[in-house]
């Protein structure tokens, strides 16, 4: 489906669970895409367990771009799409998430668009060898519990524990995540079974 926005259009992508226990809602990187390994893996693993997933293809993508810009334009866009999927999926409990810089939208807007959960994919801790731009206050100021998802390989930098609700770190990934994504798609479904009841 297409959604409108102050940005321009934002396509989703729902894979609908029947008799849906929440509604979780991700998003891609600054120059990546939907189809990702782990976003793929993670929208797998929360169907099998009984979630509806939308993926959104956010608008700066669309339009070509494979930077965001500024993020107060991005999360207004973003808080436009997940009024629209609030409203299609109503009574549904909210967790959104995404890799690397979706995942900074989703702390950033948690609150305001009303979700219960985040799950950052390789959130982006600091920009490759400038550990002194921490973005962890993102996590820390989410107000939601947030699931955080890292490789150990990662060079923008792995969150500290205390900066999250859980921080799991795998072995041998790097960024992007790929080398097990299903393994990505097991810690998520697990860690989901506190905010309602799996199958």
């Amino acid at each position: 489906m297409e959604i409108a926005t102050e940005r321009g259009p934002a396509y989703v992508y729902v894979d609908e669970a029947a008799d849906a226990r929440l509604l979780m809602v991700l998003t891609h990187g600054s120059g990546g895409g939907v189809d990702a390994p782990d976003l793929l893996a993670v929208r797998d693993a929360v169907l099998a367990a009984g979630g509806t997933v939308a993926r959104v293809v956010q608008p700066f993508r669309v339009a070509g771009a494979r930077a965001p810009g500024s993020a107060a334009r991005q999360d207004e866009a973003w808080t436009t799409v997940l009024a629209e999927l609030r409203a299609r999926y109503p009574g549904l409990p909210l967790i959104q998430g995404g890799r690397s810089n979706g995942a900074r939208v989703a702390c950033r807007t948690a609150l305001a668009v009303g979700a219960v959960g985040v799950v950052a994919l390789a959130f982006p801790l600091h920009p490759p060898g400038r550990p002194e731009r921490s973005r962890a206050e993102e996590l820390r100021g989410a107000g939601v519990e947030v699931l955080v998802v890292n490789g150990d390989r990662d060079p923008f930098g792995v969150p500290d524990p205390a900066d999250a609700s859980r921080v799991v770190v795998l072995p041998g990934e790097g960024h992007e995540l790929k080398k097990d994504p299903a393994r990505v798609g097991g810690i998520v479904a697990e860690w989901l079974r506190a905010f309602t009841p799996v199958r």
